[in-house]
């Protein structure tokens, strides 16, 4: 059964499929916007299914940050009038490694610190002790990037936001 470990407005989750799907039992789907995640046979927006299973207020966090959790648990995920995005748990090749151990090395010297990355996780665009002043660094260099906390602990997830 898949499980995630996921911050979420800076407070710690430790999810699984199961979970979410008990936790979605009985509760109407409201209408779709945009985005969808289908959990239980039925399509549900993300930020819904994460606002039920956290009891966070659904304006603590964004759709994709929704969405990306729900995909790391296997839910079938999709924008509407585009096809459904199915997550898969493929065997890593040997690019992904590659991609994956210079992730890690671009990231190891900004442990514990906010940082904002390129579209393709290549650079390091700002860092800072908090989400703001690295929002406020990008806003400065006119950029956007995904901003996020390096754990101290690569072991542990970091959930993400983009701005």
């Amino acid at each position: 059964m898949p499980a995630v470990h996921a911050t979420i407005a800076r407070h710690p989750f430790d999810l699984t499929t199961s979970q979410v799907e008990r936790a979605l039992e009985g509760v109407a789907p409201e209408p779709l916007r945009d985005h969808y995640a289908i959990v239980n046979g039925r399509r549900y927006p993300p930020k819904q299914v994460i606002a039920v299973v956290t009891g966070l207020d659904r304006s603590a966090f964004i759709t994709t940050q929704a969405r990306s959790v729900l995909e790391r648990l296997h839910f079938t995920v999709g924008r509407v009038g585009s096809p459904p995005t199915v997550s898969a748990s493929p065997a890593p090749t040997a690019a992904a490694d590659e991609r994956l151990a210079a992730e890690a090395d671009l990231l190891r010297p900004y442990r514990g610190e906010h940082v904002a990355v390129d579209r393709d996780w290549t650079e390091v665009l700002a860092s800072g002790p908090d989400p703001h002043a690295v929002r406020r660094a990008l806003k400065a260099m006119g950029l956007r990037g995904t901003i996020f906390r390096v754990p101290e602990d690569p072991g542990n997830d970091i959930g993400a936001f983009g701005w």
